[in-house]
């Protein structure tokens, strides 16, 4: 499992021009999901993710976590993170995992995500969606897990 954590001011998604998440301050997650990922391995990232302390504190150290600064969470399902370019110049996604699998581990972290945090956004699973942010930094977090579902 994948998740690209981009801490942003604001963060929306569309898809077929119409509005279906948005935050103000928080992160906006891309979510990549592998064959070989449980929602044992979807709960360690979500815990992770939720607790990473990447905000600033008052003294300007990066001290405070999502909960801390009341911050919202934006999904969005990617299975190119699981692009593979070692060979030629086509990337093979066969390492993704499969469309069923990944929707239901997708709607997983989304909703156990809104066990941690107050306010969480998604997009649309499949869609082509287009993704607009403000930065806040900028500040990108990568957290990937092993073939035993161990944070790498």
């Amino acid at each position: 499992m994948k998740f690209v954590i981009q801490r942003v001011s604001q963060a929306s998604v569309t898809v077929d021009n119409k509005l279906v998440g948005q935050i103000g301050k928080g992160f906006l997650v891309f979510i990549g999901i592998g064959q070989n990922d449980t929602k044992e391995t979807a709960d360690k990232m979500i815990k992770k993710m939720c607790g990473l302390r990447i905000f600033s504190d008052e003294n300007d150290k990066i001290n405070l976590s999502l909960s801390d600064v009341n911050g919202g969470l934006l999904l969005i399902s990617q299975f190119t993170l699981y692009a593979d370019c070692r060979k030629g110049f086509r990337p093979s996604f066969t390492r993704a995992g499969s469309p069923d699998i990944a929707n239901e581990l997708y709607e997983y972290i989304v909703t156990k995500s809104g066990e941690y945090i107050h306010t969480v956004e998604k997009g649309v699973f499949g869609a082509h969606m287009n993704i607009s942010l403000e930065n806040d930094g900028p500040f990108t977090v990568i957290l990937e897990t092993d073939n035993e579902g161990n944070i790498i």
